[in-house]
């Protein structure tokens, strides 16, 4: 009877344990279905996945403007790593341009003091002054800043599972001070997170020697090594392998790093930066020489090559897609115009009698309005004259239909006539 008892009970057991297996499997189907239809919903590929990890709506590309902030690095109280940053979803492109932490913020550079150089901006803890200097400095428009703490930066890097960089130079070196310790060999290899830190802290040796002059010694050594790095850390992130990481390393950013860059409005940047190249980053370091000052190293930027390169890294493709976008908002407009409804009058000041008839025939075979002819006094050039400036587009149309690039155009007052065409002996 007890046999018979145990036996019930083991198959009730089984079956309980069958209904809870089924239940999971269900629950992990229902939850991939759920998943795979967000992706989909999401664009679909890998974007589409992390838009879903991330719990989010995928936001249009074209809904996203560029993106600028200033990165520091902290140390020690300092901050010793300044750069400026740059992404644009729609370009994949990405810029970094290093500004050196000695850099010259005083009045007067013979009197200057260590109080002068831009990191000690940063010793009663508030970015946003730095953030006025380099703004100053650039003539740019930062708001957005990212600090970075040695802590969050190991961490960082180790959650990624380090990253594999190329050591410029052996590098050898001790401040106990700072308790800071720097054995690495040249060559690539591994970096893990405390030696991240070393590689990036490094600016010459015990014994005095730094970078190759060619490499760009000490300060500028170290700026061209800390830019390097960042885009071998962000070559590596984006991985297919620390995709699912991103949760995690998003988490310890939230935790160690400072900004005033809204979070959700950086996840909207997330599912785009997958598809980002590191080889479309363009680098450089504020132009400058160094100079010994009143006793202090100081780093005096050189104005009129600053404003070049800010230009070519930051402002050239700002002011052509503001460009493109204008010309495209003028097509479109132009589109909308209906041309039948132009008044158009075409006055002859030629010689040549048949000029009147040719131009009116082909403007009429274009689908133009030619409300008037006639003839004025003899003029020597070719002249459209526009009295509405939304038919700037049209005219230019209009000069390409006459096959006379060279024709004039100019703009007036308003008049029932909305362009005027004056034919000029040159048209012959």
């Amino acid at each position: 009877m007890k046999t018979e008892q145990t036996k019930n009970v083991k198959k009730k057991k089984k079956g309980i344990i069958k209904k809870i297996l089924l239940f999971i499997l269900i629950l992990f189907i229902s939850i991939a279905i759920f998943i795979g239809y967000k992706t989909i919903k999401n664009g679909g590929g890998v974007k589409g996945f992390l838009a879903t990890l991330l719990g989010q709506n995928i936001t249009k590309l074209e809904e996203l403007d560029k993106i600028d902030f200033l990165l520091l690095g902290q140390s020690g109280g300092l901050t010793d790593t300044i750069i400026v940053c740059s992404y644009n979803p729609k370009t994949q492109e990405a810029v970094m341009l290093s500004i050196p932490r000695d850099t010259f913020i005083g009045k007067n550079k013979n009197r200057a003091t260590g109080s002068d150089k831009i990191n000690s901006l940063y010793t009663d803890k508030n970015p946003n002054k730095i953030i006025d200097a380099v703004n100053q400095i650039t003539g740019l428009n930062l708001n957005y800043y990212v600090l970075i703490d040695t802590k969050a930066l190991t961490e960082l890097v180790d959650q990624i599972g380090g990253v594999t960089f190329n050591v410029p130079i052996n590098m050898d070196y001790d401040d106990t001070s700072q308790n800071l310790h720097i054995h690495l060999k040249a060559g690539e290899q591994l970096i893990k997170g405390k030696e991240a830190e070393q590689l990036l802290r490094f600016r010459h040796n015990n014994n005095g020697t730094s970078y190759p002059t060619e490499y760009g010694d000490n300060d500028y050594g170290r700026m061209r090594t800390q830019r390097e790095f960042i885009s071998a850390a962000l070559n590596q992130t984006l991985k297919s392998e620390n995709i699912f990481k991103l949760v995690n390393i998003l988490e310890i950013a939230k935790n160690n790093v400072k900004t005033n860059i809204d979070f959700n409005v950086a996840k909207k940047y997330i599912p785009y930066a997958v598809e980002f190249k590191t080889e479309n980053i363009k680098t450089g370091m504020l132009p400058g020489q160094s100079q010994l000052c009143n006793g202090v190293w100081l780093y005096i930027h050189n104005q009129e090559e600053s404003e070049k390169m800010i230009n070519d890294l930051f402002l050239t493709k700002q002011k052509e897609d503001e460009t493109n976008e204008n010309s495209d908002q003028s097509l479109e407009k132009e589109k909308q115009i209906d041309i039948s409804k132009i008044k158009i009058e075409i006055l002859n000041g030629s010689s040549n009698k048949n000029n009147l008839n040719n131009i009116t025939e082909k403007l009429k075979k274009e689908g133009y309005n030619i409300a008037k002819t006639g003839t004025t006094s003899e003029t020597s050039k070719t002249t459209i004259i526009n009295y509405k400036d939304e038919y700037s587009s049209i005219c230019e149309n209009i000069k390409n239909t006459l096959g006379k690039s060279n024709i004039s155009s100019s703009n007036k007052g308003n008049s029932t006539i909305d362009i005027t065409i004056i034919i000029g002996s040159d048209y012959n």
